[in-house]
This record gives C-alpha cells, structure tokens and sequence, in this order.
C-alpha cells in the first residue's frame, strides 16, 4: 500500500491580540505589496498605513475559499492575509447560523467550515498564510495567570485554532525597561518608542509570567533573547522561510 504524502505549508503563521494592540499594522513592511492578497473580514475596515494590497471585502465566509483558489492560479500573488479570523467566524454565525431551521446541524458546520479551510485550502497553498485573531482573555482560577486563546465559539473554542499553527505569536505593547534584557537583531527600540515608553512587539516565546498564552513556535526557531521582537510580519516571513530552508 503506498503511503498518502502529508501537504503541509510551512509559510504559516497566527498572529493573536487585544484590540489596539497592533495585529494589523504589523502587516505594513511585508514586501511587494502588490503580491498580498488581503481578505478583509470587518466590514472594510480600513488598514492604519497606506497599502497596495490586492485587497477584497469579505462578505459570506465562503468568499475565503474563492480567494485562496483564485490566488493559487495568480503566480505574483505571495502572501494571504486574512483579517480577522474571529470576525470571519462571527461572519459565520451571522451568515449561516441565526435565523437557521437546525441550529445544531449550522454549528457543526461552523467547526467543519474552518477544518475545511485549514486541510483543503491553507495546507494545500503554495503561499504565504498569515492570519490574525483576537484574543480572548481569562483567568486561571487554580493558578491565578493570565490565559489566552483565539476568539471562537463552540466545538472549536474547546480544540482551540491555535492546533492548526506550528506558529502562534502575540502582539503586546511593552514598557522600554521590560525589553532591555532581550535586545537581539530583530528588536529596533527607536527614540520614538524612548519618548512613549512602550513599544508594540511580538513575543515569540512564552515566559514565566505569560504560561498561560497559546504562544508557540518550531524549538530553535527563535533564542530566548527572541522572546520579543519588532511587530513586523516580515521579520517572521523572513524567519520561517530560513528556518525551513532546505540545506
């Protein structure tokens, strides 16, 4: 019996945070703007930079299929963008779910829909698939930390999104003095950020204040004085493409 070869796309990544953490301004020095296909899931809403993207208004969730389909034909097109996955979720409900004869049937069709998008379409790219989510915050009642995860409802709250990413990193905004002890070559802490007192970064890395965060990446992806660097998605593209390049 010869083996299934597994499709894996390893230009992927899952970008979590706050509201005003800076999820979508991250996404301003990814290069050849031309070359993003950037799926906008909240109602249009308008990036905070000025952009090139090759950008497209998400009305049904279902549009999402389209576009990774339309962009596996276009060979200028390099990266996929979706933003947000949790409105694109909440677009989901609200398009197939309210208002539905069997409400029970819809929400296993939510949970199948996103499966669906992971092992037929991300998996299958020949791109790179970065999305952002929102992230929702609770407390550990036994431990007393801070834990996170992806905004989502029902069967998928429970696996949680964060499964489907060898990749998961936050966006924080952190006090200068927190970052002196990891300065490395991907953190820039200009005069700007001196004069504000906080920078908005990523962290790549869990610490001990922060163990309860879905935050994870491939061992030796990024060294622990990695743990926060500049919140810039092509610094991960850059990353990941060296990481998994072949020797």
């Amino acid at each position: 019996m010869t083996a299934a070869i597994e499709q894996v796309n390893d230009n992927l990544i899952l970008i979590g945070g706050e509201s005003g953490a800076g999820k979508s301004a991250c996404l301003m020095n990814l290069r050849n703007h031309e070359g993003v296909l950037y799926l906008n899931c909240e109602a249009g809403k308008k990036l905070p930079f000025r952009n090139k993207f090759q950008s497209v208004t998400i009305t049904d969730p279902l549009q999402v299929y389209e576009g990774f389909t339309w962009a596996e034909s276009q060979p200028d097109i390099h990266t996929i963008v979706i933003d947000s996955v949790s409105f694109l979720m909440e677009m989901f409900e609200s398009v197939h779910i309210v208002g539905a004869a069997d409400t029970r049937a819809k929400w296993q069709d939510y949970s199948q829909f996103f499966k669906n998008l992971m092992q037929q379409y991300v998996a299958k790219s020949s791109k790179n698939v970065i999305m952002i989510t929102h992230i929702a915050e609770d407390v550990d009642e036994a431990t007393g930390l801070r834990k996170t995860q992806a905004r989502v409802k029902g069967a998928l709250k429970n696996t949680g999104i964060e499964a489907y990413f060898s990749l998961n990193v936050n966006v924080k905004k952190v006090p200068i003095r927190d970052l002196e002890q990891y300065q490395n070559q991907y953190l820039n802490i200009t005069e700007d950020d001196k004069l504000v007192g906080y920078k908005h970064v990523f962290q790549t890395r869990i610490t001990k204040n922060t163990t309860g965060e879905r935050i994870r990446g491939p061992m030796g992806m990024f060294k622990p004085t990695e743990t926060f660097i500049d919140n810039d998605a092509q610094i991960l593209l850059d990353v990941v493409h060296e990481f998994y390049k072949e020797d």
